[in-house]
């Protein structure tokens, strides 16, 4: 029988994760290689990064779902047991897909959709204004790493600016007026200790959803 999902130990393997991320990191500062190696090494560990936060998202997810399906009965206006598989509680949050969203804003929809919103310690620590800008920046710049579209590399001047004036939402014209964006995501995060931050950041989310979850 496999292990019964947790939030506290998905917190956990998080945390191991990105542990191992900074250990990565040293290795890649540490090696002698190009500028441009260590680039693609900082946006081969974005991507890590990115990857490990969406398992611990949808399992956080699939715990609750699974601890209590009301908030998700009132949002589809379908009535769901109250016992449920894990397997069942994976397919209604990713409607059999892969688990995916469309920035901060769309994870805290994803998470209260299943949640019902403030009060429950998921949705509480996702929305904490703390990890407004590491949420931001991870996401952004994980789609400008790998799609390097005009879209992406817009994103991610928002995203940079943003978290450099401490606004809480859009910059406006004036604010990214003269603001450039990077020539590459890992440019920018390789440089004055910018991917420790927003690991650090990450961690302290994981360490308040450990705190919350009932198990």
């Amino acid at each position: 029988m496999g292990r019964k999902k947790s939030g506290k130990y998905a917190a956990t393997k998080f945390k191991g994760t990105t542990q191992r991320i900074r250990d990565y990191l040293t290795e890649v500062d540490q090696s002698g290689l190009t500028e441009q190696a260590v680039t693609w090494g900082y946006e081969a560990a974005l991507m890590k990064t990115s990857v490990a936060f969406e398992a611990l998202m949808l399992e956080c997810l699939i715990v609750a779902l699974n601890n209590d399906s009301r908030a998700f009965t009132e949002h589809t206006s379908i009535t769901f047991p109250k016992h449920m598989t894990e397997k069942v509680c994976e397919y209604l949050v990713t409607g059999g897909g892969y688990f995916d969203f469309k920035g901060r804003a769309g994870l805290l929809g994803d998470v209260k959709r299943v949640t019902g919103g403030d009060g429950h310690y998921l949705y509480d620590a996702v929305k904490n204004r703390a990890y407004l800008h590491a949420l931001q920046l991870l996401l952004a710049l994980r789609n400008y790493a790998a799609h390097e579209s005009p879209q992406s590399k817009e994103t991610a001047r928002q995203a940079i600016v943003a978290f450099r004036l401490g606004l809480p939402g859009k910059p406006d014209k004036g604010q990214l007026n003269g603001a450039k964006a990077p020539t590459a995501a890992g440019a920018w995060l390789k440089r004055q200790g910018r991917f420790t931050y927003i690991l650090d950041t990450l961690d302290a989310l994981a360490d308040e959803i450990h705190q919350g979850a009932p198990y």
